[in-house]
């Protein structure tokens, strides 16, 4: 079947088209612009595809609550144009088609997990690093949502001793992001994280918070794999340093078999950079296969 996907970003929409076994046929890209401008693009390139069914992939937060007046809508992201636009709305009214929806970094979690590195399993998550941070996560082979969606991103941490930086997000400061996005690491050091790539202090202290959350992420929800992506995790170094973080933060707690080996437990994505889009087509599949249920 034709299946249409869409990975909607603060930066750029992702479309494609592709089927039911995560095969992409053909994608575009188009830039995130207001929405009178940026959704005429999109609903023009799906109107004539022929789709089955829409799986969208969608930068939040969401609301994810079917029972909600407002379901489908982006609610509060800074990316004001945005707010409170119900996106899932305009492409039902549009293609008149099933539209599955959730966050994009859920539709990463549910790529991996469907056809990458973390398929079989019946938990696990999936982090994104770069510009932000969010978390998608599987559990008992669903992905989970609850008054909202996992906001993991925004975890507060314990700063480090001998760090001094306030933090980044203008929520929080010390959570996740706050201390360990991209945008984190250039202000707290002055430069972008390219330019730093030889300096280990950075490094060693990006691994001790990502290290730290993942502890977290651990003791709550105990995940069968752990999955980071996104654009921080393209120093090569810096995976290494989260393992061995990792296993001197849980200080030898936790004793289970995924947990001996810590390069098969936190892992880099596997779908060549796929995973969202073809996260999104199994939104659209599962949406198609819900709406038949009747």
């Amino acid at each position: 079947m034709r299946l249409g996907a869409l990975e909607a970003g603060g930066t750029k929409m992702v479309c494609a088209i592709g089927n039911e076994n995560g095969e992409i046929l053909e994608r575009i890209s188009i830039p995130t612009e207001a929405p009178d401008i940026t959704m005429p693009k999109l609903i023009s390139y799906f109107a004539d595809k022929e789709i089955e069914a829409l799986g969208i992939g969608c930068f939040g937060p969401i609301d994810l609550n079917r029972d909600s007046d407002t379901y489908g809508c982006i609610t509060t992201t800074p990316k004001l144009a945005w707010k409170n636009y119900n996106i899932v709305k305009m492409f039902q009214e549009a293609l008149n088609v099933p539209i599955g929806f959730d966050t994009d970094v859920n539709g990463s979690a549910l790529g991996e997990a469907t056809w990458g590195i973390s398929k079989g399993l019946e938990s696990s998550m999936y982090i994104t690093i770069g510009t932000g941070i969010g978390t998608g996560i599987i559990t008992n082979g669903k992905l989970l949502h609850g008054m909202l969606h996992p906001e993991g991103g925004h975890l507060l941490l314990s700063r480090h001793p001998n760090d001094s930086f306030e933090g980044t997000c203008p929520y929080h400061k010390t959570c996740l992001e706050g201390l360990a996005s991209g945008p984190a690491i250039e202000a707290r050091w002055g430069e972008k994280g390219i330019q730093l790539a030889e300096r280990r202090e950075v490094w060693e202290l990006e691994a001790y918070y990502i290290a730290q959350a993942l502890v977290d992420y651990i003791m709550v929800l105990s995940p069968q794999r752990i999955v980071i992506g996104g654009g921080v995790t393209h120093q090569e170094h810096l995976m290494p340093l989260i393992r061995e973080e990792v296993k001197r933060q849980l200080a030898g707690y936790i004793d289970t078999k995924e947990l001996l080996n810590m390069d098969e437990y936190v892992v880099l994505p596997s779908l060549n950079d796929n995973q969202g889009i073809m996260g999104a087509l199994k939104l659209g599949l599962i949406e198609y296969q819900l709406e038949k249920k009747g």
